[in-house]
């Protein structure tokens, strides 16, 4: 798969379709947290201009959204 999403795209599709925030930034990576079920989840994204494949999985595993999903609401 190309590289096909900035760091920026991704922060934006999980705060508007997958209820993320803000939590701190440090250097160029942005850390988001979402509390489901009395449980915080945590990812951590690159602002990268290009992410490589397997970071955009790790951003993905962390925040447990399923790669599909997510390619659905980028691409709205």
């Amino acid at each position: 798969m190309p590289k096909i999403f900035s760091g920026r795209k991704v922060v934006k599709v999980l705060f508007k379709d997958f209820g993320f925030c803000f939590v701190s930034q440090k250097g160029s990576h942005m850390k988001l947290e979402k509390k489901v079920e009395g449980k915080t989840i945590i990812t951590i994204v690159p602002l990268h201009k290009e992410l490589a494949f397997g970071t955009f999985k790790g951003v993905l595993e962390l925040a447990k959204i399923d790669e599909k999903e997510f390619l659905s609401k980028a691409k709205k």
